[in-house]
């Protein structure tokens, strides 16, 4: 009786803990719509239970005069003093001061790392630029999930880890090996251009080069067309002694 009173409380104890931290869409400036929180709290917490580390969204059209860095230092803070929360992934969007930050913490704070923080702002910024706040949140999701699988330390993007240079090289690989076959099968044409020159009674009368015409190709040098700044870089800690990694741009 006593083991099956204590199965229950610890079965009630995780539901509230789940509970707590069911939340991952933060919109107080109200830049999405129903439908878009409905589909990214879904994501959210799927990519969420898989990582065992949860993926944050916070917006606001104000930060009262507060860097944006100090502003979601604060608002990680209370949340993880109310949900005993470790582990997260917070990208905070200004819309008031168009600025937006990207922190890791906990075991995201060396999953992903301030270079992997990076990355993830790069593959952002058009959504950012577009006013795409859905894309852009969804595009963290699925970009910081992905790195996430890989070592510290190791570039997700590398050429090397990609399936596509894998497909290629077993591609070469096959091509290569089928060729050898094909020659040593066939057998070797010992036939050349000199077989049909008779050099006792050939030789070269004249040889001169002429100049035809002259092409000028001209290409146009484009524009870096990125407005956005980068801040921030390096993590840091919160008020409350939260050690992140993390970067910021505007837009």
């Amino acid at each position: 009786m006593l083991i099956l009173l204590l199965t229950i409380l610890m079965m009630l104890n995780c539901t509230a803990a789940f509970a707590q931290t069911d939340q991952h869409i933060y919109d107080q400036a109200g830049l999405l719509t129903d439908s878009e929180i409905s589909d990214l709290e879904a994501y959210a917490a799927e990519k969420s239970r898989e990582q065992g580390t949860e993926f944050l969204l916070l917006t606001t059209d104000s930060t009262s005069g507060m860097p944006i860095i100090d502003y979601m230092g604060d608002f990680y803070d209370d949340l993880a003093d109310e949900t005993g929360m470790e582990n997260a992934v917070l990208l905070t969007i200004d819309i008031g001061g168009r600025e937006y930050y990207l922190a890791g913490f906990g075991n995201a704070r060396t999953r992903l790392d301030n270079e992997r923080v990076e990355m993830v702002l790069d593959r952002i910024t058009p959504y950012m630029a577009q006013g795409q706040y859905a894309g852009a949140f969804r595009e963290t999701i699925e970009t910081a999930d992905r790195y996430m699988e890989y070592n510290p330390g190791v570039n997700p993007e590398s050429i090397f880890l990609q399936t596509w240079f894998h497909a290629a090289v077993a591609l070469l690989l096959a091509g290569g090996i089928v060729g050898t076959m094909l020659y040593n099968s066939g057998g070797r044409n010992t036939t050349t251009a000199a077989t049909y020159i008779d050099r006792d009674h050939t030789r070269v009368t004249r040889d001169s080069d002429r100049f035809r015409n002259k092409t000028v190709t001209r290409r146009r040098i484009p524009k870096n067309n990125n407005s956005g700044g980068g801040f921030g870089g390096g993590g840091g800690m919160t008020g409350g002694g939260r050690s992140f990694s993390g970067g910021g741009r505007s837009f």
